[in-house]
């Protein structure tokens, strides 16, 4: 399970799995308006990681981001660590 401590939000953490087709499964928000994100987390369950990123990237709530953008933040630093773990010999 992947951990993304978020910024300027009222969730703290995000956590999520990606499977071996780069979708996304298990989304869960830690603190934030619960209803919303159980329905953003059920919104995009099983969807692909690409896509998620690209729908919610940049969606505004406080200041300059919101919940759905640090998902599509985390997704971001998750696929830049995946990346550098397979260039590491």
């Amino acid at each position: 399970m992947f951990t993304y401590s978020t910024k300027g939000t009222c969730s703290r953490q995000i956590l999520f799995d990606v499977d071996e087709e780069n979708r996304l499964h298990n989304v869960k928000f830690i603190g934030g308006c619960s209803g919303n994100l159980q329905g953003v987390a059920r919104l995009v369950e099983g969807k692909p990681i690409d896509e998620v990123q690209k729908t919610l990237k940049g969606i505004k709530c406080k200041g300059n981001t919101s919940c759905p953008d640090q998902l599509a933040r985390a997704i971001a630093v998750y696929k830049e660590k995946k990346q550098q773990q397979t260039e590491q010999p």
